[in-house]
């Protein structure tokens, strides 16, 4: 029974993940369909799938309640029946059932990697972090009570009363004395595990409006997913900046709208403060985002920008990304300047335009897609 139950669960689990897979475009362009559980879980609505439903024979037979009666008469004995008449007018449309499926942000991943065919990444370097595990090896006669083998113990309290004949087979008590403890040993091990940053920045100046914010932030949730499925330890900092630049946290980082004038460079000099505060390029595999409508103060501090790809950003980084979130305000003059300097031959820079909600999925695999 329990074999079978754990069959169809997986089954579901398989037709659910099918599901999703197939309405991947319509979950990633509208970000309220996925909700988060947690750390690790997250739940979406399946409104497609039927939930399973008792249904009456057609043969006319017998059923609960048996005897004379018309449809809609109350069932005797049963609180609530036959009280006053429900307010409101009868519909004639059926209702609509969501089912809400929890995934775990793994499972997640593996869709999203899935359908799109993004490649497993390869850290950058030797970019990885030490870290401290104790490893149980083996069996040992002292310890503590907490990593008492049970099992051990009273095998070997067995084979010492059947060795000393005090066993008896008629009254089975096996009672262990202090020799007889037998403890869990371990060692400390460590491994090098691979650790990663990602540094978001956005421009939150006048032109950025709500929608903008939504599509950037619809799109680092699954950027997220993705790269927390590829690495072991992972940290996430905020930027916003218009003529200036300060690091906030994720709420902030989302609801902030400004209405002052664009110096991108004011973004790029407080990433380069973090970096070196804090990650190491020698530990930390290192994504910087930048997303913004594409424009910036003037072309002097375009100058001050690529200057600083050029020799701080791109050799810290293992790909710098840059999205440009179009808007009607936005003359998106700033993905131009960079095409033109880092478009070809510069695979350590990947740039995307995003037209809209719809663009999210291309852009997610423009800048996933290289391994990077």
């Amino acid at each position: 029974m329990i074999y079978n139950i754990k069959r169809d669960h997986n089954r579901f689990r398989s037709i659910v993940k099918g599901k999703i897979k197939q309405e991947l475009k319509k979950y990633v362009s509208n970000g309220e369909m996925v909700a988060r559980k947690g750390k690790d879980k997250v739940t979406i609505p399946l409104p497609q799938i039927q939930i399973p439903k008792f249904r009456f024979g057609d043969k006319e037979k017998g059923g609960v309640s048996q005897g004379a009666g018309r449809p809609g008469d109350p069932i005797p004995g049963q609180p609530g029946q036959g009280d006053q008449p429900g307010q409101g007018e009868a519909g004639n449309e059926a209702g609509e059932h969501q089912l809400e499926v929890e995934l775990t942000l793994q499972e997640l991943a593996e869709i999203l990697g899935d359908e799109l065919e993004l490649p497993k990444i390869e850290p950058k370097g030797s970019k990885t972090v030490r870290a401290k595990v104790d490893k149980f090896t083996g069996i040992s006669n002292q310890g503590p009570e907490s990593l008492r083998h049970f099992k051990r113990t009273f095998k070997q309290a067995l084979r010492r009363q059947i060795a000393s004949g005090t066993y008896d087979p008629d009254n089975p008590i096996i009672i262990p004395d202090k020799s007889d403890k037998r403890y869990r040993s371990w060692k400390d091990d460590v491994r090098q595990e691979n650790s990663a940053v990602i540094v978001y920045m956005m421009d939150v100046s006048g032109s950025m409006g709500d929608e903008q914010k939504e599509i950037v932030r619809t799109e680092s949730f699954w950027i997220d997913t993705w790269l927390r499925s590829q690495y072991k330890g992972i940290e996430t900092r905020y930027i916003i900046h218009d003529a200036t630049a300060r690091e906030v946290d994720e709420n902030t980082f989302y609801r902030t709208r400004e209405s002052g004038g664009t110096l991108i460079s004011s973004a790029y000099k407080l990433f380069e403060k973090i970096v070196q505060a804090d990650y190491a390029p020698s530990e930390w595999n290192i994504y910087p985002f930048h997303f913004s409508d594409g424009d910036n103060w003037s072309g002097e501090d375009t100058r001050v920008c690529i200057e600083l790809l050029e020799k701080t950003i791109i050799p810290v980084s293992n790909v710098f990304c840059y999205g440009q979130v179009e808007s009607r305000y936005g003359s998106g003059q700033f993905y131009k300047d960079l095409m033109e300097k880092f478009g070809k031959g510069h695979d350590e820079v990947i740039l995307s335009r995003i037209e809209n909600r719809e663009g999210i999925l291309d852009s997610i695999k423009d800048f996933l897609g290289k391994g990077k």
